[in-house]
């Protein structure tokens, strides 16, 4: 496995020359942090063994989101509070993506487009469940902001998972869609009508915060619908790109001779394909999808909302809907194994200077 902070070692002097002038503060601060995640220069922490005592020193990562080695605890903890929301319906993977026209005038103003990229696609699925007969309530979603294609080309989308289920706050009425299928819909709304809604919307958002629109842009915009049964598996696959980055470290293949090689899924073959670039480019690729400073790539609204905890425990009680059910099946964290007998190790202490340490990694 090739590790990122290798290649940013090999390849960040020649990145920053070429693209200093096109960093945003927090691309430089993840560069920054990746950089040094988990190597000899990072600081260390010291772990202790349960049962032998013995001790060693790990040495720490970085901690930033956008890092393939960190958050994976803050991961699971987003993907254990999604799942203790979960409602008796069927989900719904809803995912509106930005046109190709509109991406140049998104990479300008990211904080802007970004934003209203997520609420003009929650918007839209409002409006929807408002005034569908079925439903004629209020929605309720979880949304996730990508920005990268699985080749990981700019490709700014919106996921929503949501049930198809709505909550009447005037009645008091809980209701959800029903197909020819009692127990499944597998039809939520008509991804064309909701396409040409969305558009009206973030065209009309976009005026209004005063950007100009390019000359031209497609009058048929995509909006995808499809049916993820519970939505567990669909929470898992947002969770993924929520943190950790947008590369896994085991699919950078190779890096020699000054270019770089990762694998990806295609995502209408479902076969891998492999992609080949010189290592600033590849760099390049990664920091692009850093977001700006303290924006929040997830969100959720209606009733699937923070403030709707008592809301959402009152409809699981009163249809028997058990959320510990939902995180059965989660991995727990592993925990750190004591070389000497493999015991649970306990950290002991933390930020500890790489400098007051003879060995990075000492016995243990």
């Amino acid at each position: 496995m090739i590790l990122l902070s290798s290649i940013i070692q090999a390849f960040e002097t020649e990145f920053l020359e070429r693209y200093q002038n096109s960093l945003l503060p927090s691309q430089r601060q993840a560069l920054a942090a990746m950089k040094h995640c988990r190597t000899s220069q990072s600081p260390l922490m010291l772990a202790q063994c349960d049962d032998c005592d013995s001790q060693r020193f790990v040495p720490h990562s970085c901690g930033h989101r956008n890092c393939p080695h960190c958050q994976q605890h803050e991961s699971q903890q987003w993907l254990e509070r999604q799942l203790q929301r979960q409602v008796p319906a069927e989900y719904f993977l809803v995912t509106f993506t930005l046109p190709n026209e509109l991406r140049a005038l998104a990479w300008q103003q990211q904080r802007t487009l970004y934003d209203l990229l997520i609420r003009c696609s929650w918007e839209t699925v409002k409006a929807f469940t408002q005034n569908d007969p079925q439903l004629q309530g209020n929605a309720g979603a979880i949304t996730v902001l990508h920005t990268h294609s699985r080749r990981l080309d700019y490709h700014p989308h919106v996921h929503l998972v949501m049930p198809a289920a709505a909550i009447d706050p005037n009645k008091r009425l809980w209701r959800t869609k029903k197909g020819q299928d009692r127990h499944r819909t597998g039809y939520l709304f008509n991804h064309k009508a909701l396409a040409i809604v969305f558009r009206g919307k973030l065209l009309e958002a976009i005026a209004q915060a005063g950007l100009a629109l390019p000359d031209r842009y497609p009058k048929k915009w995509v909006v995808d619908v499809k049916p993820v049964g519970r939505g567990d598996q669909a929470l898992v696959y947002l969770g993924r790109y929520l943190y950790k980055g947008v590369i896994q470290e085991k699919d950078i293949i190779a890096c020699r001779d000054g270019q770089v090689t990762f694998r990806y899924r295609d995502s209408k073959t479902q076969q891998m394909r492999t992609r080949i670039l010189p290592g600033v480019q590849f760099l390049w690729l990664i920091l692009r999808h850093v977001l700006p400073k303290g924006f929040r790539r997830a969100r959720n609204f209606g009733f699937l909302h923070p403030n709707s905890k008592r809301l959402i425990r009152l409809l699981q009680v009163l249809l028997g809907v058990n959320p510990n059910q939902a995180l059965a099946w989660l991995r727990k964290r592993p925990s750190l194994k004591c070389r000497c007998c493999g015991g649970d190790m306990s950290i002991v202490k933390t930020q500890m200077p790489p400098s007051s340490i003879r060995l990075a990694v000492p016995t243990g």
